[in-house]
């Protein structure tokens, strides 16, 4: 028989290929629960839908997260698991059965102990996943990276008197919340394991994600489960009451038990026990019922975030914090002046006024400059708050941002009037930005890489600062710095200090009046 060299070699170029496409596997890891088999990705080990608590269903539904049940021999993580109930569709889908979390490490050894970055996602507490926020560009940094699920809607957060009863705390709600405590705790016994090291774990999220980490840095049941803490777009220090608006919407348990009767009536049920028999995905939905917010339950979250701060009883880490620019044009601004300043004075009440004349309105437009109205109400008077808050009352250094990247038309061209809308960061931070796109300019990239490389500094180190970047300096009540990413990054005062300080004055006396009121 004849043989062609020149099809022989093409065959094992064919092969080599081949065998280069496939993923290999790297060795199984011993976690709780047993052995879980990941896949190698581009210098990476990857473990995608690792669970981290048992599935939350039957008896389990609106219950603390337990213990996860082992399993036999090794079992493949190389899939996202299904996101939590929701409205929306996510592309794994959903499912009750959904506390699971992912790893991506570049550790070659467990003995490397690599600092630790978890990613809480955001959704207004109704909906999110897992799946967008994928690590691997931050991983590459030199950091294990883990993002955990947790429950949404009112399968995370229904508060109920026989859910109360229930528990030896008499509390309810705050599922979701406990979800992300359970997968802080699976962290800090498992991650070793990975190459990570459990004394260096800083969490951060947005949005949502944002305020869990605020609400986490709050609560004495996260307390040792976290070194750092970043916050993006997030914080809760508005005033527990009947508002509901953004800012200031948690409520307190007795408010939320009321709303939870009200969501079982909705259901046609009798009682908790008819309604765990409910479908997941037959149950009345999201957020419209009031059940799906966190709530002050004097547990999981003890009091008033704010007065806590004020009376140092946090858990005092160091935290980069900050917001975007354009915030208030995400979420439905007014379509006229005279929405706008209709939907002022009804919320802020006596201080409409002078919150009119800080957050001025066009005469036939309404600008950015009264879409920030919204902006700071529901972000930037609250990372403000923090700022201010734990330079007084902590120990723990506090690094504060302002994201003003501009916004581009599909052609690339500036969108005129617009600053960085809501979630507009996420992408540079975990470095998802397409180089090709026309609305990816060389600063957006390089902000990107700058943003990236302060955030995993501050993993390491619990400071975002480091060589080749420019100064950040530690926010201080005096004379306060903040981190201006725009177009490049450089430090700059804080943004619409004058009419924060009006705003600050009207949560005071919000809070004021919520506290009378509940006293009466």
């Amino acid at each position: 028989m004849r043989y062609n060299l020149t099809a022989i070699v093409l065959i094992f170029v064919a092969l080599a290929t081949n065998l280069h496409a496939q993923p290999s596997q790297p060795t199984p890891v011993r976690v709780e629960g047993g052995l879980v088999q990941g896949t190698n990705e581009d210098g990476l080990a990857v473990y995608r839908g690792i669970p981290f608590a048992a599935p939350p269903v039957g008896e389990l539904r609106w219950r603390a997260p337990r213990l996860v049940a082992s399993w036999e021999g090794v079992r493949e993580t190389i899939r996202f698991a299904h996101a939590p109930m929701q409205g929306g569709t996510p592309p794994a889908g959903v499912s009750e059965d959904c506390l699971y979390l992912n790893v991506w490490t570049p550790a070659k050894s467990p003995t490397d102990r690599l600092p630790v970055m978890v990613w809480i996602y955001g959704g207004g507490f109704s909906s999110g996943d897992t799946e967008w926020y994928t690590g691997e560009h931050l991983a590459k940094q030199g950091v294990v990276y883990v993002s955990i699920a947790y429950r949404v809607g009112p399968l995370g957060f229904l508060a109920h008197p026989q859910l109360s009863a229930e528990t030896a705390k008499h509390v309810s709600g705050n599922y979701g919340l406990l979800d992300q405590i359970a997968g802080l705790q699976w962290v800090k016994r498992n991650i070793a394991a990975f190459g990570g090291d459990p004394k260096r774990v800083t969490i951060f999220g947005e949005s949502a994600g944002g305020i869990s980490v605020s609400m986490l840095c709050a609560s004495p049941l996260a307390a040792g489960l976290f070194e750092g803490a970043i916050s993006e777009s997030g914080g809760s220090f508005g005033p527990a009451g009947k508002s509901g608006a953004p800012g200031e919407n948690m409520k307190r348990l007795s408010m939320a038990e009321r709303a939870g009767e009200i969501y079982l009536e909705a259901a046609h049920a009798s009682s908790i026990a008819d309604l765990r028999k409910i479908p997941a995905d037959k149950l009345p939905g999201g957020s419209g019922m009031n059940s799906s917010w966190p709530i002050v339950d004097g547990w999981v979250i003890p009091d008033d975030q704010y007065k806590r701060y004020e009376a140092g009883k946090y858990n005092d880490v160091p935290v980069l914090i900050g917001y975007n620019s354009d915030e208030g044009a995400s979420f439905s601004p007014p379509k006229s002046p005279e929405d706008y300043i209709a939907n002022v004075h009804k919320r802020y009440d006596k201080f409409a006024d002078r919150l009119l004349n800080a957050y001025p309105v066009g005469i036939n437009s309404v600008p950015k400059t009264a879409r920030d109205l919204m902006r700071d109400s529901a972000f930037g008077w609250h990372t403000w708050s923090w700022a201010r808050l734990q330079a007084s009352t902590g120990k723990s250094k506090v690094f504060y941002y302002y994201f003003d990247q501009p916004q581009r038309n599909s052609d690339g061209s500036l969108k005129t009037g617009y600053g960085s809308s809501h979630g507009m960061e996420v992408s540079y931070v975990l470095q998802h930005l397409d180089p090709a796109s026309p609305q990816v300019a060389k600063d957006d990239l390089a902000i990107s890489d700058a943003m990236a490389r302060y955030w995993v500094n501050f993993a390491r180190q619990g400071d975002p600062n480091g060589n080749g970047l420019p100064k950040w300096p530690a926010f201080r009540n005096r004379k306060s710095q903040v981190m201006y990413f725009q177009r490049g990054p450089h430090a700059g005062p804080v943004p619409d200090e004058t009419s924060l300080k009006v705003l600050d004055e009207y949560f005071a006396w919000r809070r004021n009046s919520d506290e009378q009121a509940d006293n009466k």
